[in-house]
């Protein structure tokens, strides 16, 4: 299981989160081929922090072909260019998560899935659920390559005090018009055909204590 231990940050309130300065700070983890590990051939960093308020992520791709159409929230952006995530609060497995989805226009999908079985036969996503607060920001840092910024608020994704303990994965779908498809994830889930809603093999997340202690 990847696991990983989240930095608290002090910021100064932006859309987004950080500035480039303070993700540059904050260590990134690399996304493998979801179907058995290797490298993808476009490579995707993903860098994760929170606060008192929120968690925080920057996905950063390499992408020689960036690409979307979809504009509009919930639509399915899935079957177009993406990057996604799946988090819960705990330790178990979850039986019931979030996906929250960012595309390189900025639209967003966010939904509530309940998965008790891990297969696509039972599970059920409630797309009408928002993450009311969630902002996400798409940059081009530089020719060939898109970022997404997103600031979740804890309010969004549990009650009260968020546990230390989460379980989560990154994942991107990259589709060049003129290539094959590639999906990639921080924990690969190891499916074939590709598979993400398979929360067993979600990684683990610690966040980090106000005193900097994992």
């Amino acid at each position: 299981m990847a696991e990983a231990v989240v930095p608290r940050v002090e910021r100064v309130h932006m859309r987004g989160g950080l500035d480039e300065a303070a993700w540059s700070r904050v260590p990134a983890v690399t996304l493998r081929r979801a179907q058995d590990g290797a490298d993808p051939l476009q490579a995707t960093s993903v860098r994760i922090a929170h606060d008192v308020d929120a968690l925080l992520l920057r996905f950063d791709c390499d992408d020689r072909d960036i690409w979307a159409t979809y504009s509009r929230r919930d639509a399915p952006l899935w079957e177009e260019e993406v990057v996604e995530l799946f988090v819960a609060p705990g330790e178990d497995d979850p039986s019931a998560y979030f996906e929250i989805e960012v595309n390189p226009l900025g639209a967003i999908f966010d939904a509530r899935v309940t998965n008790p079985d891990g297969h696509r036969a039972s599970m059920r996503v409630d797309a009408s659920w928002n993450a009311a607060g969630l902002i996400a920001v798409v940059l081009r840092p530089s020719p060939g390559t898109w970022a997404a910024q997103l600031e979740i608020p804890w309010s969004d994704l549990c009650d009260g005090t968020p546990p230390r303990a989460w379980r989560a994965n990154f994942c991107r779908i990259e589709r060049p018009r003129d290539g094959e498809h590639e999906f990639s994830c921080w924990s690969p889930t190891l499916a074939d055909p590709p598979d993400f809603h398979k929360p067993r093999f979600f990684g683990r997340l610690v966040l980090d204590d106000p005193k900097g202690r994992a």
